[in-house]
């Protein structure tokens, strides 16, 4: 087995647990006159936006465009958004489930490629009661973290929750991250990006693009750590078949696509950055290295977790002996312990990977382990400097022999690396 072959059989099991959660999107829906307007806020942290056009299979089928930036491994880019010649459209939005009335369907269809599933629903539908009777056909509880909206160019809306399925036809919409079916207004209100679309459609609805890029704009999100936050911005003229894009919070240089016309192309996809002019905040991303974007970085989590392993086991075994003074057997026991929340921590960082842009320490939606996990950089450094100052003494005697003085000194490089990664993630910045 080749030394690249074992990297990246490494770097797989690492990444099934790069799970993820929260890409904190939003979407509203206008229809004034028979004319039906979309918007979409994909806020998220992939360097892959991606925007695709594929036509109809057959007679009975449509064709549709879809966007986003998730790889889905063999299947492509995973589709955030989309519409179809219908003039059906949809938006994925992350959301928070509650634990219960969610029920598993094990007598309808099982969903085994969710990107295969999302493509075809706009492909065989023309209209959010199609949509309603094809996903009945499916166990759709497997979005458990997910609220889908269907609408269609009447105006017809469906909200497809992991337990139940709403339709409705009010002239104007609003939705982000949440279940609108148990939800309570104050959670959703304490959402600025939907509040803040809530806001701007009390007093004036309009339908021109005019308007729902002003409005797109109110809802969007630009973080101060790093300046993430939307990066793709949507307008979707369900009548009309038009897309207006905006690309990573920049509404001053709109492209648009008529998808008649594009499908008359062929099936072809695009990489959205390339059609916008140079983007600033884009490149700060792109630039901004952590393990999920980062090889070398991954590569490196992996050595650790392997590293940190062995030496938990090793350490122990040894500390159990007690063949040292009690003073240096401490040592191991402290060094065994600190590798064991390394472990845990480097997990938590693979798959968590809003902690890199979040403000430190990071907290999350509702009080979890994750808070109390922010703060184990803090422990790192307090615990290494005992560590550091006893290895150095080590090396000088004759207590320990040679692969464990060895084996605790690449311990403590790996730690003083860890943390300087750490720095660089902005993850001692608690007072900003």
């Amino acid at each position: 087995m080749t030394k690249n072959l074992i990297i990246r059989i490494l770097l797989s099991i690492l990444l099934l647990f790069n799970l993820g959660k929260v890409n904190s999107c939003s979407m509203y829906k206008i229809t004034i006159n028979g004319k039906t307007i979309v918007g979409t806020n994909f806020d998220a942290y992939y360097l892959t936006p991606t925007i695709w056009f594929e036509n109809a299979t057959s007679d009975k089928t449509y064709g549709a465009v879809f966007s986003g930036g998730r790889q889905d491994g063999i299947n492509g880019i995973a589709p955030q958004s989309g519409m179809n010649l219908e003039g059906l459209s949809f938006s994925r939005l992350a959301s928070p489930t509650p634990e219960t009335g969610v029920t598993i369907s094990k007598n309808k269809k099982q969903i085994t490629n969710p990107t295969l599933y999302l493509k075809d629903i706009l492909h065989n539908c023309k209209n959010v009661d199609e949509v309603k009777e094809y996903i009945n056909r499916y166990d759709f509880s497997y979005f458990l973290q997910d609220v889908f909206i269907y609408i269609d160019k009447s105006g017809k809306y469906l909200v497809v929750e992991p337990y139940t399925m709403t339709i409705a036809n009010d002239a104007k919409y609003v939705l982000s991250n949440f279940c609108p079916s148990v939800t309570t207004d104050k959670y959703a209100n304490n959402l600025e990006r939907y509040h803040n679309g809530v806001g701007f459609l009390k007093t004036k609805m309009d339908t021109t693009l005019a308007f729902a890029t002003a409005l797109s704009d109110t809802m969007h999100v630009c973080r101060k750590k790093v300046g993430d936050g939307t990066l793709l911005s949507s307008i979707w003229d369900l009548t009309e078949g038009l897309i207006t894009m905006y690309f990573y919070h920049d509404f001053k240089h709109p492209v648009q696509f008529n998808l008649k016309n594009e499908l008359k192309k062929g099936d072809h996809v695009l990489y959205i950055p390339k059609l916008f002019p140079p983007n600033a905040e884009f490149e700060k991303l792109i630039s901004y290295k952590i393990p999920q974007n980062s090889k070398a970085i991954m590569s490196f989590f992996m050595l650790c977790f392997g590293l940190f392993t062995f030496t938990s086991f090793y350490f122990f075994i040894s500390y159990l002996r007690k063949k040292e003074p009690a003073n240096f057997s401490s040592q191991k026991l402290l060094l065994c312990t600190l590798g064991l929340v390394m472990i845990y921590y480097l997990m938590v960082l693979a798959k968590n990977m809003y902690i890199f842009y979040f403000p430190s320490p990071y907290k999350d939606y509702k009080f979890s382990h994750l808070n109390i996990a922010a703060y184990i950089p803090f422990l790192t450094i307090l615990i290494l400097i005992p560590l550091i100052s006893t290895n150095l003494k080590l090396l000088k005697e004759k207590t320990w022999n040679l692969f464990s003085k060895l084996l605790f000194t690449v311990n403590n490089i790996a730690f003083l690396i860890l943390i300087a990664l750490f720095t660089y993630w902005g993850l001692y910045n608690v007072f900003k």
